[in-house]
């Protein structure tokens, strides 16, 4: 007798679950109702299996070898579920799992449910003021749209939709297969209805009974305030319509935000420069800015460095899941003349003790 670690191709310390894996591809690949298939084959993986996969089993096994069978402890021994037929043993349970994928389920299997439209991706492209505000657009859509002529359903006016004539209206088909197990029936979805179980009386002519065509759909959709570049905006069965009256996909919108010259983001807050002359740093006084909320007038100090930095607080972009807004911070920037009048440069050489 062959060893059942050769048989199912597994090293003596192999795990439980190497085995089962071992047996499963074995199993599929000689399964007797499959093209290529070996009955002996089968009747051999699955009796190693029996005895590998059991603890006591294989501890008696690793222990005496085949000669285990000896001793009450062969593939139908140490109680379990026996299936006999034509002098070999199967464990349904551990099978059943791989009767389902080979034989599409052994039970009743519940109807399909209509397709889901698919989603769709696009850009949406808002300024930078539209970011820190909100807008609201229009966009339209080409894409799968519910039939104008049949409403979605996909039977013509003045038609229905009746009980398919292949299924009965269940949505499912059942056939016998012939294995060396026995006979087994097997539950299938409907080949003509796609599990629906229902069928167009009359196929809507324009969509083909598919309920669907191609059509353009508009959009109001409305970008909220404190968006950032690149995130995604999803809007649930704003997507594809899907077909026979299925649910609709999502729209997935990429917020594409243009670039502004005047102001840069970080995070909620807005920066921008200013420049002044030289002699408005040494003094003081009032410098027009740019907002968001349009030009305000900024009052630097007398002495205002380079690269300082005055902050209007509220002045920047609005939080996007709380209240309120972020901060203006204004980097200031002195413009130095690069060419002087003889009373400038007088004046500017008596500053040189400074």
């Amino acid at each position: 007798m062959a060893d059942y670690y050769d048989l199912l191709g597994v090293p003596k310390s192999a795990s439980d679950e190497d085995i089962k894996k071992a047996f499963r591809k074995l199993a599929h690949q000689h399964h007797p109702d499959k093209p290529g298939g070996d009955a002996e084959k089968f009747k051999k993986i699955n009796e190693a299996y029996q005895v590998l996969s059991d603890p006591e089993k294989r501890k008696r096994y690793d222990q005496y070898g085949a000669g285990f069978e000896q001793m009450g402890g062969g593939p139908g021994g140490f109680g379990g579920f026996d299936f006999r037929q034509g002098g070999v043993n199967f464990d349904m349970g551990d099978l059943g799992e791989m009767f389902g994928d080979i034989f599409g389920g052994m039970g009743g299997a519940r109807r399909r449910e209509p397709p889901r439209g698919r989603n769709i991706e696009m850009d949406v492209h808002i300024s930078f003021e539209e970011s820190a505000f909100g807008v609201e657009r229009e966009l339209g859509v080409r894409t799968n749209v519910a039939c104008e002529d049949c409403d979605g359903s996909g039977a013509e006016k003045g038609s229905q939709r009746v009980d398919c004539v292949q299924c009965g209206g269940s949505g499912q088909v059942r056939k016998v297969q012939q294995t060396i197990l026995g006979s087994f029936q097997t539950v299938a979805t409907c080949p003509r209805c796609q599990g629906e179980g229902k069928i167009a009386e009359k196929p809507c002519k324009r969509c083909g009974g598919q309920g669907v065509a191609k059509g353009e759909r508009k959009l109001n959709v409305k970008v909220p305030a404190g968006i950032a570049d690149g995130e995604i905006l999803r809007i649930t069965g704003a997507g594809e319509a899907a077909p026979k009256g299925g649910r609709a996909g999502d729209l997935y919108l990429a917020v594409r935000v243009k670039q502004d010259r005047r102001f840069e983001r970080e995070g909620f807050d807005v920066h921008s420069t200013v420049e002044i002359g030289v002699g408005k740093a040494a003094l003081g006084g009032a410098v027009p800015v740019e907002t968001l909320d349009g030009p305000v007038e900024l009052e630097v100090p007398p002495g205002t460095q380079p690269g300082q930095v005055f902050r209007l607080r509220g002045k920047g972009i609005t939080h996007l899941r709380k209240s309120g807004r972020g901060d203006h911070l204004v980097t200031v920037t002195v413009r130095v003349p690069k060419k002087l009048s003889k009373e400038q440069r007088k004046t500017l050489e008596s500053w040189d003790d400074f």
